[in-house]
Formats: structure tokens, C-alpha cells, sequence
């Protein structure tokens, strides 16, 4: 091998090109990212512009609306016990129960690192529990409001896009806590029967990830909804 052989293979050039060369050919992870875990985010990414594009037609209607729009504090009060309507009190309530269910969903995803399985079992039904109340909740508000003679196309209290914008928002909404709790259910029972023990309990991170979108979506329902 000529002295310029040898300089050009061993340049820093040369062994950046062959090294990045045997990576790719070698099939190597480019990012260290699970699998799981990045193909969650891309879900999560996708629906967040499904809510956003929501969000910003509910708005568009609102604004372009020549009725007046509903006040949230009189379509969603509350008798309690034969008392005065409450204004927001279920949803007050609501909003709780799923900020309480990302506190409980954060510990069982802390407890599945340190690898202790009872107690994220049971964290993760927790919070499957919560989801579950938050929905029961729901569909007591959408009864409510139906038989107060509430519908898609029409409302005693104004602008009729009122009924169509809230059902399929809100309703939008409640199918993927439902999915969650279902989605809760089916790791935790999985990681009881010890199909995570040698693998990792990475399972209920990318859990978590999917029922914290879910939650952060309700904040800004609850916003745009019901404190607007």
C-alpha cells in the first residue's frame, strides 16, 4: 500500500463514511427509541391534530353563530340533594377524577421500573377505576342534557350547533377514555400473569403516555367548553 493509501483509510473521513456504512448495514437502531414507545408518540402526534382541528371548528361555530351561545354555567348546573343548581359542580368533579387518575397512572409507571408488580397492578386499576367513574359521569351529563331536550341538530337555549359540536366533542373524547380503561385493564392484567418480567415493564410507560394525552385533551375541552 502507497503512503497516500494509507493516509486516505485512515483519515477521519474515511472511517465516518465506513462506519456510518457498517451501522446501517449491520441493521442498527439509528435512535434509541423502543419501538413501542415511538409508534405511541406518532399515534398521540396524529390525534392531537384530530383534537385540534375540533377545537378550532367548536371555535369557528361559536364566533360565526348569530344566536347566542349557551351560558356553561346554566346548561351544566346540578341540583344536589333538592338544593340550588350548582353551576359546574360534575364537571368540576370530572376534571378532578382524571387529574387524580394521571397522579395514580405517574406511580404505577415509577413502581413498574423499581419493578414491583402488585403495586403497579393495583395503581393501574386505580386508575382504570377513575376512567371508568370519569365516563359514567359523562354519560350522566349527556343524559341530562337530552332529556333537558338537548340534540344535534337543535337546544332550548340557543344556537342549535350547541348539540352537534358538544356531542361529538365530548363524545370523541369519552371514546378514547374508554379505550384507555379498557387499554389499562388489559396490561395490568398481563403484567399480574408476568408476560413483562423479562422483558421490562417499558409496557406501562407507553401506557401512561397514551392515558396523560387523554388527560391533557380534557383540560382543554374543559376550557373551551365550559369556562369560555
Amino acid at each position: 500500500m502507497s503512503h497516500n493509501e494509507s493516509l486516505s483509510s485512515s483519515s477521519p473521513t474515511a472511517k465516518g463514511v465506513t462506519g456510518f456504512i457498517q451501522d446501517w448495514s449491520a441493521d442498527k437502531q439509528t435512535y434509541q427509541v423502543p419501538w413501542g414507545k415511538a409508534m405511541m408518540w406518532i399515534f398521540l402526534v396524529s390525534d392531537t391534530f384530530i383534537f385540534s382541528c375540533f377545537l378550532v371548528g367548536y371555535m369557528t361555530v361559536r364566533i360565526t353563530t348569530t344566536e347566542p351561545w349557551p351560558l356553561a354555567t346554566e346548561v351544566f348546573a346540578l341540583s344536589i340533594f333538592g338544593s340550588d343548581p350548582i353551576p359546574l359542580v360534575l364537571i368540576a368533579i370530572m376534571t378532578f377524577i382524571l387529574i387524580t387518575s394521571s397522579g395514580t397512572m405517574a406511580l404505577a409507571v415509577n413502581y413498574g421500573y423499581r419493578k414491583d408488580k402488585k403495586k403497579t397492578v393495583m395503581l393501574m386499576l386505580a386508575t382504570a377505576a377513575l376512567g371508568a367513574s370519569f365516563v359514567c359521569m359523562q354519560a350522566f351529563e349527556w343524559t341530562k342534557l337530552i332529556s333537558e331536550g338537548v340534540r344535534p341538530w337543535g337546544n332550548p337555549w340557543g344556537a342549535p350547533q350547541f348539540g352537534s359540536v358538544f356531542f361529538m366533542v365530548t363524545g370523541f373524547h369519552g371514546l378514547h377514555v374508554t379505550g384507555g380503561v379498557i387499554y389499562l385493564l388489559i396490561i395490568a392484567r398481563k403484567v399480574s400473569k408476568g408476560h413483562y418480567d423479562k422483558k421490562g415493564f417499558e409496557i406501562v410507560e407507553i401506557t401512561g403516555l397514551y392515558w396523560h394525552f387523554v388527560d391533557l385533551v380534557w383540560v382543554f375541552i374543559f376550557a373551551f367548553f365550559y369556562l369560555l
